[in-house]
């Protein structure tokens, strides 16, 4: 059996999310790696998950959100597989705020591979390794088929119309969409907006400041927002 064979075994007849799920799962499985997870690229920002083998993988996705650098962000935006085979490597200069904190965990590989859909760049599949080094031949085979296969959870809530799904904010797809992404940040920032007399970008970069000196992730720290239990200051 080959390893497209195998991983639509094992996403069997799944849709949206938990296709997602399942194919995460079944990287991890299947290949040399040790978490996965997909992730939604919109306007150069990290808009949320649509696949992840456990809570580390959703954990670590969040953090690219939070510090606003990742693999799965260059992947999308430079258009390229993002390869780092030792993040410990003294040369290795990507992610100044996201590579400590990834060998903070004991990652030191990580590959995200971009996903297409009709020549839109949407988002990533992320791979993360607790071991140094390149990819056996058949695996970096496997993980290629699995990025091409990450399109269709993403199909699953935009449809056939990618165009129509994108730049259409009152589209079926973004409400189905919503239900991914981090709708508690946003609407943290709006409530940071108000607060603070800022601009959106000031706010949600006040907001995942916070969280980064504070060693948490964004949603927890809109969440404290939300209820109440945390005041932000202006500076």
């Amino acid at each position: 059996m080959t390893a497209l064979e195998e991983l639509l075994a094992v996403v069997g007849d799944a849709r949206g999310a938990q296709a997602g799920d399942r194919l995460c799962e079944a990287c991890v499985a299947l290949f040399d790696v040790d978490a996965a997870a997909i992730s939604l690229i919109f306007d150069g920002v990290d808009i949320g998950i649509l696949g992840a083998s456990g809570t580390t993988a959703r954990e670590l996705d969040e953090l690219q959100f939070t510090v606003g650098e990742g693999p799965c962000l260059d992947a999308v935006a430079h258009r390229i597989p993002i390869f780092v085979l030792d993040l410990a490597d003294p040369r290795e200069v990507s992610w100044p705020a996201y590579r400590p904190a990834l060998l903070a965990r004991e990652i030191r590989g990580v590959y995200a591979l971009p996903i297409v859909i009709a020549g839109q760049f949407v988002g990533a599949l992320d791979l993360f390794r607790n071991l140094p080094g390149l990819l056996a031949a058949d695996d970096l085979t496997g993980v290629l088929a699995a990025a091409d296969l990450a399109q269709l959870p993403f199909l699953d809530f935009v449809g056939t119309d990618l165009e129509t799904a994108l730049t259409d904010p009152d589209s079926d797809a973004w409400a189905e969409l919503d239900t991914l992404s981090r709708t508690e940040v946003s609407q943290a920032t709006g409530a940071l907006v108000a607060q603070l007399e800022v601009a959106p970008a000031a706010a949600l970069l006040r907001l995942r400041a916070h969280a980064y000196v504070t060693g948490r992730s964004a949603t927890d720290i809109a969440l404290d927002i939300l209820a109440h239990r945390l005041e932000l200051e202006a500076d």
